[in-house]
């Protein structure tokens, strides 16, 4: 179909309140204000002052009323355990309001926090929602974080109560959770109140403590027994939830989300963006800890009326590559969302798409990706297999949703690849240099947006505004700092090409690592790559590149390495500086898929490394180091 994207676009541009007052209407209020947006409160302004909701109404009793009572809601899908659950939405209800029930005989009310500690498990999601029902303000985090990462976080949030699963389960091993609970309240400065398990068969927890409580066995009386909760009205200014993101002092920041403008974005993203019809199956292929798994596990597809996924497995490995075409296959899956990662892995494991031939995907359409550097080679191999849209799109934690993509809903663009093509409504994207002056077209820049960010996006850090306003706003006043770096085409198409702490500097020329990635991921013979910059006496910078082969490649290693050199002087040139070609088994990455690519450059110039606590395996840097001195660089300082 024609695309609708500049009429609407330019819709919101120049009548933006208007936009939204209108999106807003797919909200049910319970009061609506006369204002749109308040520019006067808040570091940049808040959205819907004065406006009245609830979220878990609008994901769940809403659509019980108006006739999608049977309807699944969620499909609990875990090849890790063999376990599969569908729940409708009338289902989802009762166990939700029996949840909350439970939090008000625990004594969490509106405003309380409650900090949600679980894996990939039906009760991870109807916590959140339960907390939403009542008011109170989550935050979940990575089930398995190390106890001192959660203690900080705990120290932070100061929750009332945490609930959480006995254990976590990755392939080949089982985490007990527990005691990284115990030792994080022992160590921590503030004092939850009660700790509430579901005790998982794979490793049940020792609930010796005074604060432990049952929690599985109290959702069964509490169901049983057809507890109620009323939703609790809410302004559409107040905090839903706390998502804590990585900070570079290693105090990690607090991300609030607030409850209107959150909703308002969200349920207009998944027609206009993801084009995906209420009643249908949509599947953000991530984890409840990260954002994604916030806004299109939880809340997105719940709001427009969808069935949601709610996936405990892995891309490889549970059993085999063909798990995601398992999964859309015998779900109906009509969109599915996950990270560029995943389609790596399957593809190293895969490379010629032949699982893909023993399932039936009729009505799968569509293939977003987010999280990281979509790479081309990755996109155009998933869509000559998949033979559909793959869209890649750009957005962060701090967002919430999508900045900058190719909305499927409003009619597809025409596709470049490397690029997620266009900003959304309600983000003006610019490229500015670093004393902030605009940058012409085609031009590499720190990449900024105009205030007001739209609804959704995060209003403040949590006890934390001043520090806010230094990470996002004080840089380049008037607008947000994303921290990434890219350029704008002339066609308004945007290209990230790295953070903007991922611009090397050799010899005087900023060079995107990004832009050498894309080449050596254009090799025949690589999976996934990663280049990082590494310190150098003459030339302030070079760049190093680590490439993953793909299974079954026997060629020399050395012969890649040369291969891959000449490819980026080829493409690129000379000014590259590119001599640092090494080929590895795997790139350190966090649990969600993201390479660890800081990480590995503190190796390389041989400084004090930190392990990052969201890192997946720490046995690979251990690799990387061994990999950086058999070529004789462990720091060129």
């Amino acid at each position: 179909m024609p695309s609708h994207y500049k009429e609407t676009y330019a819709s919101w541009k120049s009548a933006p309140f208007d936009f939204w007052r209108k999106a807003a209407a797919e909200i049910d209020w319970s009061v609506e204000g006369t204002e749109v947006f308040d520019a006067g409160s808040g570091p940049y302004g808040h959205w819907f002052p004065g406006w009245q909701t609830n979220t878990c109404y609008n994901c769940l009793d809403r659509h019980v009323e108006r006739g999608r009572r049977g309807q699944p809601a969620l499909i609990y899908d875990s090849p890790i355990t063999g376990s599969k659950r569908a729940y409708s939405y009338e289902e989802l209800l009762d166990k939700v309001q029996a949840f909350s029930a439970i939090l008000q005989d625990h004594d969490v009310s509106k405003g309380d926090r409650v900090i949600i500690y679980m894996p990939m498990i039906p009760e991870a999601v109807m916590a959140m929602l339960a907390c939403a029902r009542i008011g109170a303000i989550h935050s979940v985090v990575f089930g398995g974080f190390a106890a001192n990462e959660l203690a900080t976080r705990i120290d932070d949030a100061t929750p009332k109560i945490i609930i959480a699963a006995s254990c976590g389960i990755e392939p080949g091993r089982v985490i007990p959770y527990k005691p990284l609970i115990d030792k994080a309240i022992d160590v921590s400065k503030h004092k939850p109140s009660a700790v509430l398990v579901v005790q998982r068969e794979q490793a049940p927890a020792d609930l010796q403590n005074d604060r432990d409580f049952d929690l599985g066995a109290a959702l069964d009386i509490a169901v049983s027994e057809g507890r109620e909760v009323a939703p609790v009205p809410m302004e559409a200014t107040d905090p839903l939830y706390i998502l804590y993101t990585s900070g570079t002092t290693g105090q990690p920041k607090g991300v609030v989300r607030d409850t209107g403008g959150h909703m308002v974005a969200l349920k207009w993203s998944m027609e206009n963006l993801y084009g995906i019809e209420p009643g249908e199956v949509f599947w953000g292929a991530s984890d409840v800890g990260w954002v994604v798994g916030h806004s299109y596990i939880a809340y997105g597809p719940l709001l427009h009326g969808c069935t949601s996924i709610l996936f405990e497995g892995k891309p490889v490995g549970t059993p085999d590559a063909g798990v995601f075409w398992r999964v859309i296959s015998e779900h109906q899956v009509a969109a599915l969302f996950t990270a560029p990662t995943a389609f790596r892995a399957i593809r190293k494991e895969d490379p010629q798409g032949k699982l893909m031939a023993d399932y039936e995907m009729h009505q799968f359409r569509a293939l977003f990706l987010a999280g990281e550097r979509a790479d081309p080679d990755t996109v155009n191999w998933a869509a000559e297999t998949l033979k559909i849209p793959v869209i890649d799109h750009w957005w962060q934690t701090e967002t919430g949703w999508c900045i900058v993509g190719n909305p499927m809903g409003l009619g597809l663009l025409p596709v470049k690849p490397g690029s997620p093509t266009v900003p959304m409504p309600g983000y003006d994207v610019q490229i500015v240099d670093d004393s902030g002056a605009p940058l012409p077209e085609n031009t590499l820049g720190n990449i900024v947006i105009k205030l007001p960010l739209p609804p959704g996006s995060l209003p403040t850090l949590w006890n934390a505004e001043d520090r806010f306003h230094e990470a996002y706003l004080a840089d380049f006043p008037g607008f947000y700092k994303t921290s990434d770096a890219g350029i704008l085409d002339e066609d308004g198409y945007l290209s990230i090409m790295s953070r903007t702490d991922d611009i090397i500097n050799v010899a005087g020329h900023r060079l995107s690592t990004g832009a050498m990635e894309e080449v050596l991921a254009g090799h025949p013979d690589v999976a996934e790559c990663a280049v990082i910059g590494i310190a150098d006496k003459l030339k302030g910078q070079l760049p190093c590149g680590f490439a993953v082969l793909k299974s079954g490649v026997n060629r020399p290693p050395e012969e890649i390495e040369k291969e891959l050199v000449q490819r980026v002087r080829q493409e690129i040139g000379p000014v590259a500086a590119f001599k640092i070609a090494i080929t590895v088994e795997r790139l350190p990455k966090t649990r969600s898929g993201k390479i660890l690519r800081a990480t590995m450059r503190q190796i390389a110039d041989s400084q004090e490394v930190k392990l990052p606590p969201t890192i997946d395996d720490p046995a690979i840097l251990d690799e990387i180091a061994e990999a950086l001195a058999s070529h004789g660089i462990l720091s060129r300082s």
